[in-house]
């Protein structure tokens, strides 16, 4: 089981003013966690795509390359590009370029975005939302499996077609890993078993253990369409917290989680989270993981049992959670849930 740490780039917030920080402290934060990440032992550190105040983690591939000249081991990689509304010439770039100075650790996940601010910035419509990710889909794929020194022609309904293109730089292996990031659509995970895509699942309330039906159905599907099990593969994220103590972890995330979700829920028309919702999405079985070491292995290893996967990443910095204690999390994930984990599971890396 690979582990790791998804960020969408969490903005610091003054602990007596109570103003918030600068996107730029937060970019900068960013890299430290990824240095970190690697210094532990972690696997992945995927950089998902967001245009807020709150989340200004918009160009994750600068934040990448750069991390990538200060890393050793760890993969590099987005969560998730929000595909539907980028260029996948210039995505494909910008990660053949990732990969190239990090000695071949970068991989695509590609997803149609639940934050949807890319859509008026960049001058899309919602009602496309679908078909976008699609064709910009197939694009990404057609690029990816032209290779190296082949060019590519393509044709499509919202960008400019490609005649006999160059596309530079090429990845170390000639192919970058892409996987396809769903929410729990039944529709996605059909068609990624189907494309034989790798797959992600982002569960991020209620309870984990449905998200396995949707694992049986992908894999189903890859089997029907003749895929091998080296291209069937699954990975999860989700929210979750480690600390030293268990309840004073919760109570700490708890303050993070709260003011995060009132924010977007006032911009998307939730409701404010409650404390016994949360509690119960913490406790065992529920899509937060949040705890000491002992309980966020005992989460991944039992989630397992229904989900098959083989990486499981967290999200961690959320509501201006102070940058230390982030850090404080990241070093207890490697250095403590990781060998819990790999004891029972083993490692895949």
């Amino acid at each position: 089981m690979e582990l790791g740490i998804y960020s969408f780039g969490d903005v610091q917030r003054d602990p007596v003013s109570g103003a918030l920080g600068s996107t730029a402290e937060a970019t900068r934060n960013l890299l430290e966690a990824i240095r970190l990440a690697d210094q532990v032992g972690l696997d992945y550190f995927g950089i998902g795509e967001h245009h807020t105040r709150e989340m200004p983690a918009s160009a994750g591939p600068v934040v990448l390359g750069a991390a990538a000249a200060t890393t050793e081991r760890i993969r590099l990689g987005s969560a998730a590009t929000v595909l539907s509304t980028d260029d996948p010439v210039r995505v494909y770039q910008q990660f053949a370029t990732v990969d190239a100075l990090s000695g071949g650790r970068a991989e695509i996940v590609a997803g149609r975005g639940s934050s949807v601010e890319s859509f008026p910035l960049f001058g899309y419509e919602l009602t496309e939302y679908d078909d976008l990710y699609e064709e910009k889909l197939a694009l990404l794929l057609a690029l990816d499996a032209a290779g190296p020194d082949e060019d590519v022609t393509w044709e499509g309904r919202y960008r400019a077609p490609l005649r006999a293109a160059t596309i530079v730089p090429q990845p170390e292996s000639g192919h970058l890993p892409i996987w396809r990031a769903t929410g729990g659509s039944p529709d996605s995970s059909l068609r990624a078993g189907l494309q034989g895509l790798p797959v992600i699942y982002g569960i991020i309330s209620g309870r984990a253990a449905p998200f396995g039906q949707l694992a049986a159905l992908y894999r189903a599907a890859a089997q029907e369409a003749g895929h091998g099990p080296e291209r069937v593969r699954v990975a999860v994220s989700n929210p979750g917290f480690v600390g030293d103590d268990s309840q004073a972890a919760k109570d700490l995330w708890w303050e993070s989680y709260r003011r995060s979700w009132t924010e977007l829920g006032a911009r998307r028309g939730w409701p404010a989270p409650e404390r016994r919702t949360y509690d119960a999405t913490t406790a065992p079985g529920g899509a937060l993981f949040v705890g000491n070491p002992e309980e966020v292995a005992a989460s991944v290893v039992d989630l397992h049992r229904y989900m098959g996967h083989t990486r499981h990443i967290l999200q961690m910095d959320l509501g201006n959670l102070a940058q230390r204690d982030l850090l404080r999390s990241i070093e207890l994930l490697g250095t403590e849930v990781k060998p819990l984990v790999d004891a029972e599971l083993g490692n895949d890396d």
